[in-house]
């Protein structure tokens, strides 16, 4: 504009306006911001569960930098509001201020007894409860149409060990999965019992028979007798449902009663557990885990966008440091030092790397599906707790879409209310001692399936 149209502005303005009113008529006024979508979180983050919430929390934080930073949601930027809770019984005053304070949804918890009791507080306050990472099967499948979960169930990782042993295990060990032999074995608690009951649904549809069902007291294991029975009947694979103590106690029995057979597959994530290999040492060697998937799984499951997404996860995970200390007892890799324990372990995840863990990429994944699919789709309405569970059971996104290899379906079915229909499991083999390796599906593997029959 020329100073001559500009002088003419001021002039014309001077005549019927005062000097306060000129600096108006020139200075425009700065737009409104965008008002923050509130997002509540919640993680035991005091506890005595060392870092790993910590590194599920950052994965979440992270996802709401890189939603943030494509503009947000439709404009509005993502506010976090995390919140510590480590216990129970404080759930639904939580809940109840998150939801004075505006939010319409809570992404949390880590610890699956945390999880079940807060996904119930933050239903019964109207807000929609989003999983990042616990696996309980309680957790879904109990009539509440406001709770979603991304990541595996309990369900997932026992049909996906009955799956594997079938297709993979069986033609090893020279049979066909009908002639099959297994014995599935689960902790008598209802976590362990309902990872059981699936790899029996799976074994029972792949035709494979089941030659004994067994429990075990967690307090009382009773593991001579149970052995004794596990050699009666001559099973050529066992899966195990149980927590890492008893796991570990499971095959130091197996061990002491000279009971060999084709294969052991943990299906709880217990035998995944840095403790396991490194308190097992050389007896943990052949054993599978039926596990999330965690860095370093082949690139190639993810689709071109995921995989941009997990390269943008990598570098913010870096940046931050990643979110174990020094002081912690596991290093950025998750499963690379036991510091008390003396012992180091390897596997796809090199030591020292700042990969995210697998925490992280539960905790990002599932974050970023809500904020980058979900909310989103929620915001061409009202935005509140109801169009995002609306919006959330209309996510229908393929195997690969995810930057943790796993696509989205929400189940419908009242036994599975609000589980992720495309979750992603793998299979790991400890190959080595304290050394482990991805194995199955093809897609995430690092390495091939080795040491079958167990050789010990």
């Amino acid at each position: 504009m020329s100073r001559t149209r500009i002088g003419a502005l001021l002039l014309g303005a001077l005549v019927v306006a005062s000097g306060a009113a000129v600096a108006a008529a020139v200075m425009p006024r700065s737009a409104p911001q965008p008002k923050p979508i509130l997002v509540g979180a919640v993680f035991p983050l005091d506890g005595n569960a060392g870092s790993l919430p910590e590194q599920e929390a950052l994965g979440v934080r992270i996802a709401a930098q890189l939603a943030n930073a494509d503009g947000g949601v439709s404009g509005r930027p993502i506010t976090l509001d995390v919140r510590t809770l480590e216990r129970a019984q404080d759930a639904p005053a939580v809940m109840a201020q998150l939801r004075r304070e505006g939010a319409q949804v809570v992404i949390g918890a880590y610890s699956s007894d945390l999880s079940i009791a807060a996904s119930a507080a933050a239903a019964n306050a109207g807000l929609v409860y989003w999983e990042a990472g616990a696996v309980a099967d309680q957790l879904t499948g109990r009539g509440l149409p406001m709770v979603f979960r991304v990541g595996a169930s309990g369900t997932n990782l026992g049909s996906n060990s009955a799956a594997f042993a079938a297709s993979e295990l069986a033609p090893r060990l020279g049979k066909q999965a009908t002639g099959l032999r297994l014995a599935i074995v689960a902790a008598n608690d209802d976590y362990a019992t309902s990872v059981a009951d699936a790899a029996a649904r799976e074994a029972t549809a792949a035709g494979a028979p089941i030659v004994l069902r067994a429990t075990y007291s967690l307090t009382l294991p009773r593991w001579p007798q149970l052995m004794a029975r596990l050699a009666a009947a001559r099973p050529d694979v066992i899966i195990l449902a149980s927590h890492i103590p008893d796991g570990i106690a499971f095959r130091r029995a197996m061990l002491a009663a000279r009971l060999k057979v084709g294969a052991l597959i943990g299906s709880t994530m217990a035998e995944c557990d840095p403790d396991f290999a490194g308190d097992l040492g050389p007896d943990a060697v052949g054993i599978f885990a039926s596990d999330r998937p965690t860095a370093g799984f082949q690139p190639g499951v993810l689709s071109g966008a995921a995989r941009t997404t997990y390269q943008r996860l990598a570098k913010a995970w870096s940046r931050n440091g990643g979110a174990t200390p020094a002081s912690s007892p596991e290093d950025t890799s998750d499963y690379a030092k036991g510091q008390d324990e003396g012992y180091t372990i390897t596997g796809p995840i090199l030591n020292g790397t700042t990969d995210p863990t697998e925490e992280g990429i539960s905790g990002f994944s599932a974050a970023w599906a809500l904020f980058h699919d979900v909310l989103p789709a929620a915001a061409r309405g009202t935005l509140d707790a109801q169009s995002v569970a609306a919006a959330a059971r209309g996510v229908d996104l393929p195997v690969g879409s995810l930057p943790n290899g796993a696509g989205i379906r929400f189940s419908s079915d009242p036994a599975t209310l609000g589980q992720n229909l495309r979750a992603s499991a793998v299979i790991w083999q400890w190959q080595a001692v304290r050394s482990y390796t991805f194995v199955w599906p093809p897609s995430y593997a690092t390495g091939s399936i080795a040491l079958v029959p167990l050789p010990r």
